[in-house]
Protein backbone atom coordinates (compact mmCIF):
# COMPACT_ATOMS: atom_id res chain seq x y z
CA UNK A 1 0.00 0.00 0.00
CA UNK A 2 1.34 3.40 -0.40
CA UNK A 3 2.66 5.50 2.37
CA UNK A 4 -1.00 7.53 2.10
CA UNK A 5 -2.48 4.41 3.57
CA UNK A 6 -0.93 4.82 6.96
CA UNK A 7 -2.68 8.38 7.15
CA UNK A 8 -5.97 7.52 7.16
CA UNK A 9 -7.65 4.37 9.87
CA UNK A 10 -9.22 1.67 9.25
CA UNK A 11 -11.86 2.58 11.28
CA UNK A 12 -15.82 0.87 11.23
CA UNK A 13 -17.39 3.80 12.66
CA UNK A 14 -15.83 7.56 13.33
CA UNK A 15 -15.25 10.59 10.41
CA UNK A 16 -12.75 9.18 8.49
CA UNK A 17 -13.08 6.58 6.07
CA UNK A 18 -10.86 3.57 5.95
CA UNK A 19 -8.37 3.29 3.53
CA UNK A 20 -8.71 2.38 0.34
CA UNK A 21 -12.19 3.24 0.78
CA UNK A 22 -12.83 6.19 -1.51
CA UNK A 23 -13.38 5.96 -5.14
CA UNK A 24 -10.10 5.54 -7.12
CA UNK A 25 -9.60 8.54 -8.98
CA UNK A 26 -10.39 9.02 -12.97
CA UNK A 27 -7.26 8.62 -15.14
CA UNK A 28 -6.00 11.75 -16.48
CA UNK A 29 -7.65 12.89 -19.81
CA UNK A 30 -5.59 11.35 -22.35
CA UNK A 31 -4.53 8.56 -20.36
CA UNK A 32 -5.94 5.39 -21.65
CA UNK A 33 -6.95 2.94 -18.87
CA UNK A 34 -6.42 -0.64 -19.85
CA UNK A 35 -9.62 -2.90 -19.86
CA UNK A 36 -8.80 -4.75 -16.59
CA UNK A 37 -8.03 -1.29 -14.99
CA UNK A 38 -11.52 -0.69 -15.67
CA UNK A 39 -13.08 -4.06 -14.30
CA UNK A 40 -10.87 -4.01 -11.04
CA UNK A 41 -12.22 -0.09 -10.64
CA UNK A 42 -15.64 -1.45 -11.07
CA UNK A 43 -15.50 -3.80 -8.19
CA UNK A 44 -12.84 -1.65 -6.02
CA UNK A 45 -15.96 0.66 -6.14
CA UNK A 46 -17.71 -1.42 -3.41
CA UNK A 47 -16.45 -1.39 0.23
CA UNK A 48 -17.22 -1.64 3.62
CA UNK A 49 -19.14 1.58 3.69
CA UNK A 50 -20.45 1.56 0.28
CA UNK A 51 -21.82 -2.19 0.08
CA UNK A 52 -24.54 -1.71 -2.24
CA UNK A 53 -24.16 0.64 -5.44
CA UNK A 54 -26.34 2.18 -8.44
CA UNK A 55 -24.97 2.04 -11.90
CA UNK A 56 -24.82 5.97 -11.81
CA UNK A 57 -22.82 5.65 -8.30
CA UNK A 58 -21.05 2.85 -9.68
CA UNK A 59 -19.64 4.38 -12.88
CA UNK A 60 -18.72 7.79 -10.73
CA UNK A 61 -16.69 5.78 -8.14
CA UNK A 62 -15.07 4.19 -10.55
CA UNK A 63 -13.89 7.03 -12.57
CA UNK A 64 -16.11 5.54 -15.84
CA UNK A 65 -18.67 6.68 -18.41
CA UNK A 66 -21.92 5.58 -17.58
CA UNK A 67 -21.84 3.31 -21.27
CA UNK A 68 -18.63 1.31 -19.79
CA UNK A 69 -19.76 0.93 -16.30
CA UNK A 70 -23.12 -0.56 -17.79
CA UNK A 71 -20.99 -2.77 -20.10
CA UNK A 72 -18.81 -3.64 -17.13
CA UNK A 73 -21.35 -4.51 -14.64
CA UNK A 74 -22.92 -6.75 -16.86
CA UNK A 75 -20.42 -9.01 -17.36
CA UNK A 76 -19.46 -9.03 -13.74
CA UNK A 77 -23.36 -9.63 -12.95
CA UNK A 78 -23.24 -12.28 -16.00
CA UNK A 79 -20.18 -13.72 -14.29
CA UNK A 80 -21.51 -13.34 -10.51
CA UNK A 81 -19.02 -11.34 -9.25
CA UNK A 82 -22.17 -8.32 -8.88
CA UNK A 83 -26.11 -9.16 -8.25
CA UNK A 84 -28.44 -7.04 -8.64
CA UNK A 85 -31.48 -6.84 -6.33
CA UNK A 86 -35.10 -5.95 -6.90
CA UNK A 87 -34.86 -1.72 -6.65
CA UNK A 88 -31.96 -2.27 -9.05
CA UNK A 89 -29.14 -1.85 -7.02
CA UNK A 90 -25.72 -4.01 -7.23
CA UNK A 91 -24.01 -5.95 -4.03
CA UNK A 92 -20.84 -7.70 -4.44
CA UNK A 93 -21.82 -11.01 -5.66
CA UNK A 94 -20.92 -14.77 -4.13
CA UNK A 95 -19.10 -15.73 -7.05
CA UNK A 96 -15.93 -13.71 -5.29
CA UNK A 97 -16.80 -14.74 -1.79
CA UNK A 98 -16.44 -18.14 -3.15
CA UNK A 99 -12.80 -17.28 -5.26
CA UNK A 100 -11.93 -15.24 -1.85
CA UNK A 101 -12.26 -18.40 0.49
CA UNK A 102 -9.54 -19.81 -1.67
CA UNK A 103 -6.98 -17.09 -0.42
CA UNK A 104 -4.09 -18.87 2.09
CA UNK A 105 -4.12 -15.80 4.07
CA UNK A 106 -7.91 -15.87 3.69
CA UNK A 107 -10.63 -18.05 5.04
CA UNK A 108 -8.03 -21.01 4.80
CA UNK A 109 -5.47 -19.16 7.38
CA UNK A 110 -8.55 -18.04 9.72
CA UNK A 111 -10.32 -21.90 9.56
CA UNK A 112 -6.88 -23.91 10.73
CA UNK A 113 -6.28 -20.56 13.52
CA UNK A 114 -10.17 -20.19 15.14
CA UNK A 115 -9.86 -23.05 17.74
CA UNK A 116 -7.10 -21.54 18.54
CA UNK A 117 -8.43 -18.40 18.60
CA UNK A 118 -11.58 -19.76 20.86
CA UNK A 119 -9.14 -21.10 23.15
CA UNK A 120 -7.33 -17.51 23.62
CA UNK A 121 -10.66 -16.03 24.15
CA UNK A 122 -12.27 -18.59 26.72
CA UNK A 123 -8.75 -17.95 28.48
CA UNK A 124 -9.17 -14.04 28.80
CA UNK A 125 -12.67 -13.50 27.65
CA UNK A 126 -11.38 -10.10 25.78
CA UNK A 127 -11.14 -9.59 21.92
CA UNK A 128 -9.07 -11.94 20.08
CA UNK A 129 -7.91 -11.07 17.06
CA UNK A 130 -6.42 -12.52 13.90
CA UNK A 131 -4.72 -10.05 11.03
CA UNK A 132 -2.13 -10.68 8.01
CA UNK A 133 0.33 -7.74 6.51
CA UNK A 134 -1.02 -6.14 3.24
CA UNK A 135 2.20 -3.72 2.32
CA UNK A 136 2.15 -1.03 4.91
CA UNK A 137 -1.41 -1.98 6.67
CA UNK A 138 -2.49 -4.89 8.48
CA UNK A 139 -5.77 -6.62 7.69
CA UNK A 140 -8.06 -8.23 10.03
CA UNK A 141 -9.06 -11.60 8.94
CA UNK A 142 -10.76 -12.71 12.17
CA UNK A 143 -12.31 -11.10 15.32
CA UNK A 144 -13.88 -12.92 18.41
CA UNK A 145 -15.34 -10.40 20.47
CA UNK A 146 -16.88 -10.27 24.51
CA UNK A 147 -20.04 -8.53 25.53
CA UNK A 148 -17.70 -6.68 28.10
CA UNK A 149 -14.94 -6.55 26.28
CA UNK A 150 -13.38 -3.17 25.52
CA UNK A 151 -14.72 -1.63 22.08
CA UNK A 152 -12.29 -1.61 19.23
CA UNK A 153 -12.62 0.17 16.01
CA UNK A 154 -12.49 -3.04 14.07
CA UNK A 155 -14.19 -5.54 11.78
CA UNK A 156 -13.21 -8.39 9.70
CA UNK A 157 -11.56 -6.65 6.35
CA UNK A 158 -10.77 -3.63 7.93
CA UNK A 159 -7.10 -2.10 7.58
CA UNK A 160 -4.92 0.01 9.67
CA UNK A 161 -1.40 1.42 9.42
CA UNK A 162 1.08 -1.10 11.12
CA UNK A 163 2.85 1.28 13.62
CA UNK A 164 -0.37 2.02 15.71
CA UNK A 165 -1.73 -1.34 16.55
CA UNK A 166 -0.14 -4.80 18.29
CA UNK A 167 -0.83 -7.08 15.28
CA UNK A 168 1.19 -4.98 13.12
CA UNK A 169 3.67 -4.32 14.98
CA UNK A 170 4.02 -7.80 15.02
CA UNK A 171 3.88 -7.99 11.54
CA UNK A 172 6.16 -5.17 11.03
CA UNK A 173 9.13 -6.29 13.32
CA UNK A 174 9.47 -9.44 11.76
CA UNK A 175 9.31 -7.99 7.86
CA UNK A 176 12.26 -7.56 6.16
CA UNK A 177 15.30 -4.79 7.04
CA UNK A 178 14.40 -2.68 4.02
CA UNK A 179 10.46 -1.91 4.75
CA UNK A 180 10.97 -1.90 8.05
CA UNK A 181 13.22 0.98 7.35
CA UNK A 182 10.81 2.32 4.71
CA UNK A 183 7.88 2.53 6.78
CA UNK A 184 10.23 4.06 9.50
CA UNK A 185 11.15 7.04 7.24
CA UNK A 186 7.52 7.83 6.62
CA UNK A 187 5.12 10.15 8.13
CA UNK A 188 2.78 8.43 10.75
CA UNK A 189 -0.42 9.05 11.89
CA UNK A 190 -1.28 10.13 14.83
CA UNK A 191 -4.54 8.82 16.23
CA UNK A 192 -4.09 9.40 20.12
CA UNK A 193 -1.54 11.45 21.66
CA UNK A 194 0.26 8.18 22.63
CA UNK A 195 0.76 6.72 19.22
CA UNK A 196 4.11 6.35 17.77
CA UNK A 197 4.81 8.67 15.29
CA UNK A 198 8.58 9.22 15.78
CA UNK A 199 10.44 6.71 13.41
CA UNK A 200 13.82 6.64 16.32
CA UNK A 201 11.02 5.80 18.47
CA UNK A 202 9.26 2.81 15.93
CA UNK A 203 12.84 1.01 15.91
CA UNK A 204 13.05 0.47 18.85
CA UNK A 205 10.09 -0.71 20.09
CA UNK A 206 10.31 -2.90 16.65
CA UNK A 207 13.95 -4.40 18.43
CA UNK A 208 12.05 -4.95 21.61
CA UNK A 209 9.23 -6.80 20.11
CA UNK A 210 11.59 -9.03 18.19
CA UNK A 211 13.67 -9.39 21.58
CA UNK A 212 11.06 -10.75 23.51
CA UNK A 213 8.69 -11.74 20.91
CA UNK A 214 5.21 -10.21 21.55
CA UNK A 215 3.79 -6.56 21.12
CA UNK A 216 2.53 -4.34 23.49
CA UNK A 217 0.43 -1.55 21.76
CA UNK A 218 -0.74 0.53 24.77
CA UNK A 219 -3.26 3.89 23.97
CA UNK A 220 -2.59 3.75 20.19
CA UNK A 221 -5.74 4.21 18.52
CA UNK A 222 -8.34 5.07 21.71
CA UNK A 223 -6.80 5.41 24.84
CA UNK A 224 -8.54 3.09 26.60
CA UNK A 225 -7.42 -0.11 24.89
CA UNK A 226 -4.13 -1.87 25.01
CA UNK A 227 -3.33 -5.04 22.88
CA UNK A 228 -0.65 -7.90 23.35
CA UNK A 229 0.14 -9.15 20.33
CA UNK A 230 2.57 -12.42 18.76
CA UNK A 231 3.45 -13.01 15.26
CA UNK A 232 2.43 -16.87 13.33
CA UNK A 233 4.71 -18.56 11.62
CA UNK A 234 4.64 -20.18 8.47
CA UNK A 235 5.95 -24.05 7.16
CA UNK A 236 9.51 -22.00 6.74
CA UNK A 237 9.55 -20.07 9.67
CA UNK A 238 8.65 -16.94 7.70
CA UNK A 239 6.23 -14.74 9.97
CA UNK A 240 2.81 -14.96 8.06
CA UNK A 241 0.20 -13.88 10.75
CA UNK A 242 -0.08 -12.02 14.08
CA UNK A 243 -2.74 -13.05 16.84
CA UNK A 244 -3.52 -10.72 19.37
CA UNK A 245 -6.02 -9.93 22.63
CA UNK A 246 -7.50 -6.59 23.47
CA UNK A 247 -7.99 -5.28 27.13
CA UNK A 248 -9.22 -2.14 28.58
CA UNK A 249 -6.02 -0.39 29.30
CA UNK A 250 -6.89 0.42 32.64
CA UNK A 251 -5.75 -2.66 34.62
CA UNK A 252 -3.94 -4.47 32.13
CA UNK A 253 -2.06 -7.43 33.17
CA UNK A 254 0.71 -7.55 30.33
CA UNK A 255 2.74 -10.55 31.89
CA UNK A 256 -0.99 -12.61 32.71
CA UNK A 257 -2.20 -11.93 29.04
CA UNK A 258 1.18 -12.74 27.46
CA UNK A 259 1.90 -16.57 28.07
CA UNK A 260 -1.62 -16.99 26.36
CA UNK A 261 -0.90 -14.85 23.07
CA UNK A 262 2.28 -17.10 22.74
CA UNK A 263 0.94 -20.23 23.58
CA UNK A 264 -2.13 -18.98 20.51
CA UNK A 265 0.78 -18.32 18.22
CA UNK A 266 2.67 -21.46 18.62
CA UNK A 267 -0.33 -23.54 18.47
CA UNK A 268 -1.48 -22.09 15.34
CA UNK A 269 2.20 -22.16 14.16
CA UNK A 270 2.36 -25.50 14.48
CA UNK A 271 -1.26 -26.19 12.37
CA UNK A 272 0.63 -24.11 9.89
CA UNK A 273 3.41 -26.66 9.56
CA UNK A 274 5.76 -24.94 11.28
CA UNK A 275 8.84 -26.97 13.20
CA UNK A 276 10.37 -24.68 15.95
CA UNK A 277 13.32 -27.20 16.30
CA UNK A 278 14.29 -27.38 13.01
CA UNK A 279 16.05 -24.71 10.97
CA UNK A 280 14.94 -21.38 9.24
CA UNK A 281 14.49 -22.25 5.52
CA UNK A 282 17.56 -21.28 4.12
CA UNK A 283 19.72 -21.69 6.85
CA UNK A 284 23.21 -23.53 6.50
CA UNK A 285 23.82 -24.15 10.63
CA UNK A 286 21.13 -26.32 12.30
CA UNK A 287 19.01 -24.20 14.81
CA UNK A 288 19.75 -20.97 13.20
CA UNK A 289 17.81 -18.99 10.85
CA UNK A 290 18.54 -16.42 8.34
CA UNK A 291 16.00 -14.10 9.65
CA UNK A 292 15.07 -12.47 13.21
CA UNK A 293 14.09 -14.36 16.03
Amino acid sequence: MSTDARRSPGTASGPTPPPGTAPRPAAPPGTARSAPDRLLAVLAAFDHDHPALSLTDISRRAGLTLSTAHRLVGALTEWGALERDDTGVYHVGLRLWEVAALAPRGLALRQIALPYLEDLYEATHENVQLAVRDGDEVVYIEWLSGRSAVGVHIRVGARWPLHATGVGLALLAYGDAASQDGYCRESLTSFTPYTITDGPRLRRVLAEVRRTGVAVSSRQITEDALSVAAPIRGPGGAVVAAVSVVVPQAGAQVPVLTPAVRVAARGISRALGWQPDEPRRGSLIPGRGTGPS
